[in-house]
């Protein structure tokens, strides 16, 4: 998985800001062209807004009115004759603008905790990401903190008016956030992260205000809103987990199934085919365990594989120390499967600690070429006997190279497309292809004992099981137990992981699905050109084309491969 430091979520111009108290007004286009130049222009002034702000205050009635003309206009327009890059550009806004109206119709703002922290987590990424090179940057960053507290009041209204709407945060989520809110309030100089980006003498003016206003307003709005999470919205918030138990909210769910999937799927298939990779993947790992002549069952050997000293870090620097050389000998391979690689070098660094025990295994936080910022594969060194040496090559494939790392920054460099391109990332895509990179290191080599091809297989197993209990508990009425049984059942995943991930799915109904969703379709289209091609299939040119354009949906992939292996079938006949 991988995060933004800043996700433009809701892009509404000024214009429409400025009519808020009048009627909505209505958006009409001329061409895809016009759409997309609107759709850059709102990126670029939701930034601007964002260098002082933290959210969009814009009325839901206007933000609907503004998503849905844009949806209105693509469903309405055949735009045929599109030439290849339009296509994806056709696809992708179709996607981002059903995804926002979605959103607001069914209230998603009104939920905005997770069990990750949420839009309190969000903050922390946010001013750890904040540089500041010049007065004005420390001017804008002082009004952004002087804006904070207002910023918790607005989060506070708006879960208020959910408990009014049944549009709530499960408790135990609620749960997770407080725990974390805790620990971070109880920390001496937490509150120091605020000052930071101001740290040096070049701006001492703005430095002693930011010290006196985060003393005292920011340090009395976080605890205001701890008091309004314990004691108004934990007692009235819903003790259900799944999302269908708000209003509308089964609709919600298979709206929330095609966004991360980018697929035309009900939650009833994807059930059915993580059903079947389940099945599959259990029978390989099975044959592992017979392979190694284990004198037990299954249940037996993963108890092993959870407490046997052999398997764990006895400290955070040899945990990151092999992350580091795993990155390096996955490195060596990256020429015999790819022809372009991205110019941006990438670290290997600890989860930082106000986030860690939430926090999933590890996760990749993008570079950046405008800032001059290299990516980091992040680990995550909490609890250390539950971070085996044996799946840390799998996740170093995934977050790191050719994983993340590779695709995202290559998207970065993309030319001649809209700049909103360069910056989308779509869970199917980006998660689908870091699951294929996992995949690509069996071939590659990068699992040496039998023990880190089971850790391999225990990664894939727990994005397979991920289909099954994210329908299930979202769709299906299952319970927490029944999803951490067959999780933990299948896989070898520490149990604090497992528990972990399961509560990150309840908090964020449908991402998990795009992992497995996207790796079986590219690996689908793999096989189809591999069988049309046969001794001519290129694999570095595979993988060039794979990840040539960015984020895109898989009926844009899918089209694009299929054109490529028509091109190339025809060129052998020549």
């Amino acid at each position: 998985m991988h995060f933004r430091f800043l996700i433009p979520a809701l892009l509404l111009a000024a214009s429409l800001n400025a009519c808020q108290e009048s009627e909505p007004l209505a958006q009409t286009y001329d061409s895809l062209d016009e759409l997309i130049k609107v759709y850059n222009a709102h990126n670029e002034i939701q930034v601007e807004l964002y260098n002082t702000q933290w959210t969009d205050t814009t009325e839901p009635s206007i933000r609907e009115g503004f998503w849905n003309d844009g949806v209105q206009f693509l469903e309405e327009n055949h735009l045929t004759d599109l030439s290849p890059s339009d296509q994806i550009n056709r696809d992708l806004l179709g996607l981002i603008f059903r995804d926002q109206l979605s959103r607001v119709r069914y209230g998603a703002e009104l939920m905005p905790l997770n069990s990750e922290g949420g839009f309190l987590t969000e903050i922390y990424y946010t001013v750890s990401a904040t540089k500041i090179n010049t007065e004005t940057d420390a001017n804008q960053y002082l009004q952004k903190l002087n804006a904070l507290p207002d910023y918790l009041q607005l989060q506070q209204e708006r879960m208020q008016r959910g408990l009014k709407e049944n549009k709530t945060v499960p408790a135990l989520i609620v749960e997770r956030c407080l725990s974390l809110l805790d620990e971070n309030l109880a920390t001496e100089g937490y509150f120091d992260m605020f000052l930071a980006p101001l740290s040096g003498n070049a701006w001492p003016d703005q430095q002693a205000k930011a010290k006196s206003y985060v003393n005292t307003e920011v340090r009395a709005a976080y605890y205001l809103f701890r008091a309004f999470l314990a004691e108004a919205y934990l007692p009235q918030t819903r003790q259900s987990i799944g999302i269908s138990e708000i209003e509308n909210g089964k609709l919600y769910y298979e709206d929330r199934v095609r966004y991360f999937t980018t697929l035309a799927i009900s939650p009833d298939s994807v059930f059915a085919i993580g059903e079947k990779e389940v099945a599959r993947i259990r029978a390989e790992m099975d044959s592992i365990v017979k392979s190694l002549a284990w004198q037990g069952d299954f249940a037996s050997f993963l108890h092993f594989l959870r407490t046997d000293p052999q398997f764990y870090p006895k400290t955070p620097a040899s945990l990151l120390a092999r992350a580091a050389w795993l990155s390096k000998k996955a490195e060596g391979f990256l020429p015999d499967y790819f022809g372009r690689l991205p110019r941006m070098p990438f670290t290997v660094e600890p989860v930082p600690a106000a986030i860690a025990p939430n926090y999933t295994g590890g996760r990749y936080s993008e570079g950046s070429y405008h800032n001059h910022k290299p990516g980091a594969y992040w680990v995550n060194t909490y609890r250390l006997e539950t971070r085996p040496f044996y799946v840390l090559p799998a996740l170093t494939l995934h977050e790191a190279v050719p994983g993340h790392h590779t695709q995202i920054m290559l998207a970065q460099e993309l030319e001649n497309v809209p700049k909103f391109r360069q910056q989308q990332y779509l869970s199917a895509f980006g998660e689908g292809w870091a699951l294929y990179a996992e995949y690509l290191g069996k071939e590659a080599g990068m699992y040496e004992t039998p023990y880190e091809h089971f850790g391999a297989l225990t990664y894939e197993m727990w994005r397979a099981c991920r289909l099954v209990v994210d329908v299930g508990m979202h769709y299906k009425g299952w319970s927490r137990e029944e999803a951490v049984k067959l999780m933990s059942e299948n896989t070898a995943l520490s149990l604090h992981e497992v528990n972990t991930e399961i509560d990150r799915y309840i908090g964020w109904p449908g991402q998990a699905l795009s992992y497995k969703m996207g790796e079986l379709t590219i690996r689908t289209l793999r096989q189809e050109a591999e069988q049309a091609l046969g001794d001519q299939f290129d694999i570095r040119a595979f993988h060039d084309l794979i990840i040539a354009e960015g984020s895109i949906t898989m009926e844009s992939l899918k089209r694009r491969v299929r054109e490529w292996i028509e091109r190339s079938a025809q060129q052998r006949e020549i």
